[in-house]
């Protein structure tokens, strides 16, 4: 029985030797790979925070005192520790989140695990110990990149402004978030990588001054004066010290020793403290080690021993269709650039980087700044293409909307994992992009069905220079092509029986989705047309036309039901006095839990029987005579 079977809390970490310690990490990296290669997850970032995440839990009294992970991907070894050691179904349905989840237990304080917003968290969190006059503690572990996001700054100037409210920051820094970080920051970490003699150093030198006879103390206190200046010589720390935040490290994070010895030094310090720590991202597991892209940041099932693949896609993914395509086009057009924020690789542009290392930027965690980049880029003559997952579009609304739109830049935003992702959460699932970006004037939204289509919709949407263009794609298999049968202004009519009662209006990927639907109506004696709009924003001028000939029309989308296309084809309907009822299938209106995409779609309905079944009660329900209001039972 491994020491990891023992444990079944933080509180049983206190009577281990260090010995049994360094035992229990080795037990949970074991652990670790075993697990993660059987259901797929973040395992590199995991294996980089075994000590440190020990450490935490020995030093601090969780869940009394709060321990927010940023990003939530780190957190799985903190699950183990807090008795969560069932890693069966990990991100499946019913078993364990891949993130922090409040419904599994009250360690887990933060579940929205998009990055850089832990120490805001963690700034509110302070404030009100201190309204309160509570003295437990609040420890925030940040990085895997996220310190190149703009809300990290932005929290941590106001978390300086309190020198006497107690706040631990822990700074994982392992010179990556899904790829080696890169910026200004990076830079400065990097420097104070180099300086980890840097206390043992001061120490000495103040020992031997103070020990001194007659001048020794009045010299140590001059040169006490100056320290900063002479501290920034030796260890450029200053950037947090200006901000008036102490700082401990750098620390060794694989050292427990010395990792809890600095973090007990920061719990008894009554203001804000960085304790930075030096982690390796995929330490103790060679493959990932050896993997220089992302470290095995994130994995599918595998064979732990040779790494290969267990579930092989179907075909090809979403992803690595838009990577050679848009490098295609990069040859062809030298104008066209690419931005990501932080996701180079998982978004597709690695062949893009490796043709064009001049022309593609990588600016971070750092969304908002990508879009208005962008704006700068399109306005300098420029067709940046932006690529980023659908979920953190988000937090970019503003900028897309003031920077970009307003000022009719020729941007295209293209959108991965959209719609429903499944395995990583609510937190990670693009399901309100298609509502949020209804409201931007000017701006077009393609959601391609296949593989093909994705290539045509992203060079439609490249040659737009006069405003922004989003194309828009799932996780996972593009699946087999869905040809046309016809072309009805834009959209492509994919099945059309004669006299046809219901219109379907079948959004991006679900077109497999809607067709199992045409089939089911018609053994029930329901005729059916199917199109696919291709653009979704703005509305085909006619549709309006096409619906006026159907009895009903039912739009089915990967997205929130509330503001997306279907709602926007309800509004053109109304508009062009086309009296017809409107059924939308989309995702409800609820944070959705995780499981595989496919699990999920079942259970919001998004399936060809689901469909068929309420477009059968609703014409049955419009066939079914008027009651006389008169009539007596």
């Amino acid at each position: 029985m491994t020491i990891l079977e023992h444990i079944r809390g933080p509180r049983d970490l206190s009577a281990l030797t260090r010995r049994e310690l360094d035992q229990l990490a080795t037990d949970i990296r074991e652990f670790l790979i075993q697990a993660v290669a059987r259901t797929g997850g973040h395992l590199g970032p995991n294996l980089g925070v075994v000590e440190l995440t020990i450490a935490l839990h020995r030093v601090f009294d969780s869940p009394r005192d709060r321990i927010l992970w940023d990003t939530g991907h780190q957190s799985y070894v903190h699950k183990l520790l807090t008795g969560r050691q069932d890693f069966s179904k990990l991100r499946g349905k019913g078993g364990l989140s891949g993130y922090p989840s409040r419904e599994e237990s009250d360690h887990d304080v933060i579940e929205n695990s998009h990055a850089s917003t832990v120490l805001g968290w963690a700034d509110g969190l302070a404030k009100a110990n201190q309204v309160l006059k509570k003295d437990d503690h609040v420890v925030a572990v940040i990085g895997d990149g996220a310190l190149t996001g703009g809300m990290a700054w932005e929290a941590l100037n106001n978390i300086a402004a309190a020198k006497d409210r107690p706040l631990v920051i822990v700074v994982n820094d392992n010179e990556r978030s899904y790829a080696p970080t890169i910026g200004g920051l990076a830079n400065h970490l990097a420097t104070l990588r180099t300086t980890d003699g840097y206390e043992r150093f001061l120490a000495r030198g103040k020992d031997i001054l103070q020990s001194t006879p007659v001048i020794g103390r009045a010299l140590y206190g001059s040169l006490h004066g100056a320290k900063k200046g002479f501290k920034d010589f030796v260890a450029p720390q200053g950037m947090f010290e200006d901000l008036g935040l102490k700082y401990v490290g750098p620390i060794d994070g694989h050292d427990s020793a010395a990792v809890e010895s600095a973090l007990a030094r920061a719990k008894c310090f009554h203001g804000p403290v960085i304790v930075h720590c030096l982690t390796e991202k995929g330490r103790g597991y060679q493959p990932a080690l050896d993997d220089e892209a992302d470290r095995f940041h994130s994995v599918g099932t595998m064979d732990a021993s040779t790494c290969t693949p267990l579930a092989a896609a179907p075909g090809p993914s979403w992803t690595s269709v838009f990577g050679e395509e848009i490098a295609a086009i990069g040859a062809e057009r030298p104008d066209v650039v690419a931005v990501t924020a932080a996701m180079l690789h998982p978004v597709g542009l690695t062949a893009f980087a490796e043709r064009f290392p001049d022309r593609v930027w990588d600016v971070g965690i750092a969304e908002q700044h990508a879009a208005v980049s962008a704006a700068g880029l399109a306005t300098g003559g420029l067709h940046p293409v932006v690529a980023v997952y659908a979920t953190f579009l988000n937090r970019a609304f503003d900028q897309v909307l003031m920077d970009v739109a307003l000022h009719k830049c020729g941007v295209t935003f293209v959108l991965d994992r959209a719609g429903v992702t499944g395995t990583d959460g609510a937190s990670h699932n693009g399901m309100w992009d298609m509502s949020v970006l209804q409201v931007v004037p000017g701006l077009r939204i393609a959601a391609p069905r296949d593989a093909d289509r994705l290539r045509e919709e992203l060079r439609e949407a490249v040659e737009v220079d006069d405003a922004p263009t989003v194309v828009r794609f799932p996780k996972e298999s593009a699946g087999e092509a869905i040809e046309a049968t016809g072309r009805i202004g834009g959209m492509d009519v994919l099945h059309r029986d004669e006299d046809a009662d219901v219109l379907l209006v079948s959004v991006g990927a679900l077109a497999g989705v809607c067709l199992g639907t045409a089939e089911l109506l018609r053994d029930r004696g329901i005729r059916c047309t199917v199109v696919d709009p291709r653009w979704v924003k703005p509305v085909d001028a006619q549709l309006p036309p096409l619906a006026a000939r159907h009895r009903l029309v039912a739009v089915v989308e990967d997205n929130s039901r509330s503001g997306g296309v279907g709602w926007a084809i309800g509004q053109a309907l109304r508009d062009a006095g086309a009296d017809v009822p409107l059924r939308t299938f989309g995702i409800p209106e609820q944070f959705l839990a995780h499981g595989k995409r496919g699990e999920v779609l079942a259970d919001i309905g998004l399936t060809p029987v689901e469909i068929a079944g309420a477009i059968s009660a609703a014409m049955a329900a419009e066939d079914r005579p008027a009651e006389d209001p008169g009539k007596e039972n």
